[in-house]
């Protein structure tokens, strides 16, 4: 684009921010976005900085200036990036401290940004400090502050050499930055800069740039224990100042520090525990919240050394640590009690590794002292109305409760902590704290030993004669704390009767179906022989299903907890009761059918998905073993839904989600019918294609995989539908994958296009590298080049099954690699000619996105591919050909931030000598890195 005139950059940015017509507001976004990404936008937001009109247009240049630098600096030659720094410094200096945070943050972003990228700018720190302290000291400590926080910025492209480089030169600079922040704190009385200075401090410590062994002396760390010891003091000074602690804390755990100097540490945050209660005296909430953090990142730290000591019998001085975590837990606010949730979860797991009683012992008081306080902070409030539905804040904080009982109830033993609960409740207590202890019993009822007599009779019986005027929280939990102690009802059959009629005389409540539904399910599960003699019952609840206005997911469930007592019924009344329940959905889905609206009204009996979740429901969970030999007892109504289903897929082909269930709700019934489900394949293999056609839905491809796994290896007849369904559906995906932008627009296709090809390499390879196009090798080789150019794609799910398909292909060709040809069968055939021809490629993407395309955690997968294609050349009938590592990395960029040549060829060397997926998945990380 041609460089705009000032005035209509003025007049696009007051669209933007002051015009109230939606349109004009995103035509003037899209414009300046055009703008900012132009060659023009350098000179643009220099001069409006320069002529500093008003805060919107600052504001607009100073996130431009601060994105092209990030992003487009090689826009720029050598010279221009001298020239930028000199300006940005110059708008910098004249910047006052009124001045809106946002602009300085960005213009600070904009030239630590600079400085990190500017290789020949040689010790900025020190430059810095020297430009700006005699002029404004408080642009200087923003810049401070971003600098070292920008060196492991992602989205700052620096590579591993340069990044070292800088860290080095922060390091180098410490000393120079804790003086010069002290000579702020001792000049400065505003509370404005003493914030800043406190969060510079941090942004160093956090980088690794302070050596711990010199916080003693540390001014501004000594600043900020004063800043906690004073309960006045103001609460977003007490934040950062709490922060710059944590921080300490964090770094402490990963050096080596004097004992004297770690004593002192401890000893400093530990004498914060007079100003918490100062804090919880006066409620300040968001104080004592940051005691909190404190204290439990002060257990954190020792925990290691806590553990070891404890463990040889030598208690450490770092024990008050949990003792003052276990304090915060106490606060009457259970968010400040959340806070110190990880270090339980930390400390079980060392125990639990541990594994011997009189370590385990030396924590019980510990741990019960957390329950006590955590079945207090789980009551509801008295004058409760309306009962915390999932996604609520205190729903969610007791999901949290209950599973953090369940990580460390073995330090006191379940049993234990049910007594002291049932205790509760013999008490003549108000209801929530009643409820509460139920709620801490549901946590460990599944532990509770089936055998046990003395107080679970009694609790069982107390839930079944509960009369309906108790409170619905009370009830609720009750149905749950029934549902977990499934594994005793399945012990003493003789309640199992009373337990199911009070399940199903809840259903009709709102309030108590789901928690009903769930524990019906539970069970029935448990006690699938003896709840089949009550099918009736259960069908009859299906039955009223819409008439109770069940919500849809507790419907759902209710058909699951069927499905589990069905499956012990003698077959023929095994495939009457699945009829029965079969008829029912579709019925729902035939009225569907019979409407002349397509529209779907979501969670209403006009939504297809609700009768597909309840027929996917009911197949899903029946366990029944059918010989071959003999008809399987739920084909009948897979027979009997299937027709339903496929044409709710073709009225409603465009709506995904519908789709979704459909193709979910077939892949369940093929499931529960395994091999006989052969029967349905003919139509099934005919009927996907034609959807796919008409809207490529990668849910079909999915279902085709399901089909394929389940029903492979049954015959020539099979293996020919089989092979007829994936040649008509590769070409349409294949079309929409190559292209321009298929792949990444379309990653679950990837993802289920490629666990397809697996799963007709493993159970029908015959399809895959047979006839049906491609030429020799059939359709893998081109279903391989699709795979090669996935490689760098960065959706988790989708490259990792790309990499399970390529990982079975060189497998496979590995394996077969030293027989003969007459020796091998096609697919290995396939798999040897596929490899010896894209082997090099493959292994220049697999490095290339390993490099410069995909996330950290991804790599694993890359590696194990990686490790087939090395063990392939290092075979010996593999010396002739190229050293396809060696090429690959010749190949690739080589500008900064790259490796240098030594780095690559370490990489190379290490990397053949890899033996263990671990091993080259750590290599693969460091490389990366050099490029980051």
């Amino acid at each position: 684009m041609d460089s705009p005139s000032m005035e209509t950059i003025y007049q696009a940015i007051s669209a933007l921010y002051d015009n109230p017509n939606t349109s004009e507001k995103e035509k003037a976004s899209l414009w300046l976005g055009d703008v900012q990404k132009s060659i023009h936008s350098w000179k643009i937001a220099d001069q409006l900085l320069q002529q500093k009109k008003d805060v919107k247009s600052c504001y607009f240049a100073a996130q431009t200036m601060r994105s092209k630098v990030q992003h487009s600096l090689s826009e720029l030659p050598q010279e221009a990036q001298i020239s930028l720094r000199d300006s940005l410094i110059s708008h910098l200096e004249g910047i006052s401290s009124d001045v809106t945070p946002a602009i300085l943050t960005q213009l600070s972003l904009a030239l630590a940004d600079l400085a990190l990228q500017l290789t020949s700018w040689q010790n900025c720190v020190h430059d810095l400090i020297k430009l700006f302290s005699s002029k404004n000291e408080f642009a200087l400590l923003e810049v401070l502050t971003v600098l070292p926080q920008e060196t492991d910025s992602s989205s700052l492209k620096l590579g591993e050499n340069r990044r070292e480089e800088i860290k080095q030169e922060l390091r180098a600079n410490s000393q120079i930055v804790s003086f010069f922040l002290k000579e702020c704190i001792n000049n400065s009385q505003s509370s404005h800069v003493a914030l800043k200075i406190v969060k510079c401090m941090t942004s160093w410590i956090q980088a690794g740039a302070m050596n711990i062994q010199e916080v003693p002396q540390n001014a501004v760390i000594g600043f900020s224990l004063q800043v906690l010891k004073d309960h006045n003091s103001i609460n977003i000074l007490h934040d950062a100042a709490s922060d710059c602690v944590c921080a300490i804390l964090h770094c402490l755990e990963n050096s080596t520090c004097d004992d004297d100097v770690t004593k002192l540490l401890f000893d400093s945050v530990a004498s914060l525990e007079e100003s918490y209660h100062m804090a919880v005296a006066q409620e300040e909430e968001e104080k004592a919240a940051n005691y909190a953090r404190m204290f439990t990142e002060l257990a954190e730290t020792f925990l290691h050394v806590i553990i070891i000591n404890t463990y040889n019998g030598t208690p450490h001085y770092a024990m008050r640590a949990l003792e003052l975590a276990l304090t915060c837990v106490g606060h009457h606010d259970y968010e400040v009690a959340e806070i110190t949730f990880n270090l339980w979860i930390c400390l079980a797991e060392e125990i639990y590794d541990k594994n011997y009683q009189p370590f385990t012992d030396v924590f019980k008081p510990h741990i019960e002292r957390l329950i006590e306080a955590l079945a207090r902070h789980c009551q509801y409030e008295p004058d409760l109305t309306q009962l915390p539905q999932e996604g609520d804040e205190f729903y969610e904080f007791r999901v949290k409760v209950f599973e953090l009982i369940k990580d460390v109830v073995f330090i006191v033993g379940s049993s234990s902590v049910f007594r002291k609960m049932f205790g509760v409740l013999q008490a003549d207590l108000p209801w929530e704290q009643t409820e509460a202890a139920l709620f801490i019993m549901q946590a460990v009822g599944k532990n509770i030993l089936p055998e046990e007599y003395e107080y679970v009779p009694k609790v069982v019986e107390a839930i079944l004669s509960m009369p309906d005027s108790a409170h619905e929280a009370v009830r609720r939990t009750c149905l749950a704390l029934l549902g977990e102690l499934c594994e005793w009802v399945q012990r003493h059959p003789a309640c199992l009767p009373a337990c199911l009629d009070a399940l199903l005389r809840a259903l009709p409540r709102p309030a108590l179906a789901p928690a009903a539904a769930a524990a019906l399910q539970s069970i029935c599960r448990a006690c699938r022989s003896d709840a089949a003699q009550h099918c009736g019952q259960l069908l009859t609840a299906v039955r009223r299903a819409d008439e109770l206005q069940l919500p849809p997911p507790a419907a759902a469930t209710l058909l699951r907890a069927l499905a589990a007592a069905v499956g012990r019924l003698p077959p023929y009344r095994l495939a009457e009761a699945m009829s029965e329940a079969t008829a029912v959905q579709l019925a729902g889905l035939v009225r569907l059918l019979e409407a002349p609206s397509t529209e779907v009204r979501k969670g209403t009996t006009a939504d297809p998905m609700l009768w597909l979740d309840r027929l996917a429901a009911l197949f899903r969970d029946v366990d029944v073993a059918t010989p071959p030999s003999e008809p399987h007892p739920c084909l009948p109504a897979f027979k009997e839904a299937w027709p339903v289903v496929h044409r709710i897929m073709n009225k409603y082909v465009t709506e995904w989600r519908v789709m979704e269930r459909s193709c979910r709700c077939v892949r369940f019934m093929v499931r529960c019918t395994g091999k006989h489900a052969v029967e349905m394949l003919d139509e099934l293999a005919r009927a996907l294609p034609v959807l796919y056609a008409r809207c490529p839905h990668s849910c079909l491809l999915y279902l085709a995989a399901v089909i394929t796994d389940t029903l492979a290896d049954d015959g020539p007849a099979t293996s020919a539908s089989l092979t007829r369904l994936l040649h008509d559906l590769l070409p349409r995906a294949v079309t929409l994958l190559t292209a321009p932008g298929g792949l990444k627009d379309n990653p679950d296709t990837v993802d289920d296009l490629f666990r397809l090809c697996v799963r007709y390499l493993q159970r029908c390879p015959a399809a895959l590298v047979g006839g049906g196009g491609g030429g020799e090798g059939g359709a893998l080789v081109g279903v391989l080049q699709l795979a090669s150019a996935a490689c760098s794609l960065d959706h988790r799910d989708a490259n990792g099954t790309v990499m399970k398909f390529l990982l079975e292909v060189v497998r496979t060709a590995n394996a077969a690699r030293n027989k003969g040809e007459a020796e091998r069968s096609p697919v290995q055939a396939a798999a040897v000619s596929a490899v010896s021809a894209l082997g090099e490629s493959l292994t220049y993407a697999l490095l290339e996105a390993s490099a410069l395309h995909l996330h950290a955690y991804m790599l694993g997968d890359v590696a194990e591919v990686l490790l087939q294609l090395l063990s392939w050349q290092r075979a010996p009938t593999g010396a002739a050909e190229s050293d396809w590592l060696r090429s690959s990395l010749l190949r690739l960029p080589r500008r900064p931030p790259a490796p240098t040549d030594i780095q690559c060829a370490q990489f190379h060397q290490y990397a053949l000598r890899a033996e263990k997926c671990k091993e080259m998945t750590r290599l693969l990380r460091d490389f990366a890195r050099l490029y980051r």
